[in-house]
């Protein structure tokens, strides 16, 4: 790939990024909020709690993640330009909403990982993976892995 190439696919890395953020920030994020205020819960989505960077504040944002029993996955659709990534870059500890409990724990990027692989591990079942990658290929501009690893006892 040449530099203008290359400089021209992260222009477009960005645009995506611009339109999705305004996409989450104000649609799918509200939505989702709103159904987990109602206690309508999803295995599509969860909670992640971050510590504001600038403001020392706890923030909280909806995620797509998956779990096993020393933490969970979830995968940043923008890469560290997100504002929950940008939070975790600056304070690793977090908290994540699972099933019924805030587990605490701390998250690591994990750029070796390959995001589109592990988002398949998101679809409810195999039947669904290949519609849950397409959709979130659709969405991505630059995705990258974090790893969530529970320091508190279940």
């Amino acid at each position: 790939m040449t530099p203008r190439e290359d400089q021209e696919q992260r222009r477009r890395a960005v645009r995506k990024f611009h339109r999705e953020r305004l996409i989450g920030r104000y649609v799918a994020n509200p939505i989702v909020r709103g159904l987990h205020r109602l206690g309508v819960r999803t295995t599509l989505a969860t909670t992640l709690e971050t510590t504001g960077r600038r403001s020392g504040l706890p923030r909280t944002v909806p995620v797509a993640a998956t779990f096993d029993d020393d933490g969970a996955w979830i995968v940043s659709q923008h890469g560290r330009r997100s504002g929950w990534a940008i939070n975790v870059a600056a304070d690793p500890a977090v908290r994540i909403f699972q099933g019924e409990t805030w587990r605490a724990g701390v998250g690591e990027f994990r750029p070796d990982d390959d995001a589109i692989a592990r988002m398949r591990t998101f679809a409810p079942n195999a039947a669904l993976a290949g519609v849950t990658t397409s959709a979130f290929r659709a969405l991505a501009s630059d995705p990258i892995s974090v790893r969530i690893t529970f320091t508190d006892a279940d």
